[in-house]
């Protein structure tokens, strides 16, 4: 399926990554993932030896990135890279770097095929232009336990009450930012992933056949 955009928006752990693999292997569409970006940041930073709040030292870094990666690395999946990358997520020149970044790579890639994005603001603020919009809804607790297995699975110390706790603030810092806040973006089509994932794609699966 060429020439189209799905963004699919929603909270930390709520499946998006999953679901938007998940929609690029069914309708042959490339997945970017928006969170591998500011992770690939932070790293950058924590490698550097460069504080989450110094403008002047991270903007110096931004100017020097010019072709990031989307590929996946365990080491981007760490907590620390992760609570990293939600610390210069808040960040205005931050956001407008990554979000330029997308736009410029989707669309000089558009012509030859469709694209799935996910992340915090990708239909609310960066692809409001999208064919179709989806965001994802999962209680925390159940976010918190998919975390948590997940860091189990990859080999990472973990406590299920501190991550639960880490994803209530994380929302938090989200929802309340200043510079795009998570929010269900307009037009967008509400999906519950709280259940079965099987369900959730299904309903997915019927709204992307109308695209086609």
């Amino acid at each position: 399926m060429k020439n189209i955009i799905i963004t699919i928006d929603g909270p930390a752990g709520s499946g998006k990554g999953e679901i938007a693999k998940y929609l690029s292997n069914k309708w042959s569409l490339r997945h970017l993932d928006s969170g591998i970006i500011y992770r690939r940041i932070a790293h950058k930073l924590l490698k550097n030896g460069v504080s989450f709040d110094d403008k002047p030292n991270i903007l110096r870094i931004l100017k020097k990135e010019k072709n990031l990666s989307f590929r996946k690395n365990k080491i981007l999946r760490k907590e620390k890279i992760s609570v990293w990358a939600s610390r210069i997520a808040i960040h205005k020149y931050v956001r407008d770097y990554v979000n330029k970044f997308q736009r410029e790579f989707v669309y000089k890639n558009l012509r030859n095929t469709g694209f799935v994005i996910d992340g915090r603001d990708i239909g609310s603020v960066v692809f409001k232009e999208a064919d179709l919009k989806l965001y994802i809804e999962v209680n925390e607790v159940n976010r918190a336990k998919r975390r948590y297995k997940q860091l189990i699975d990859a080999g990472e110390k973990s406590i299920y009450p501190k991550i639960l706790e880490e994803i209530k603030l994380r929302d938090i810092k989200d929802k309340c930012r200043k510079n795009s806040p998570l929010i269900v973006p307009n037009g967008a089509v509400k999906i519950d992933n709280n259940g079965e994932l099987k369900k959730a794609l299904s309903k997915i699966n019927r709204l992307v056949t109308k695209l086609s």
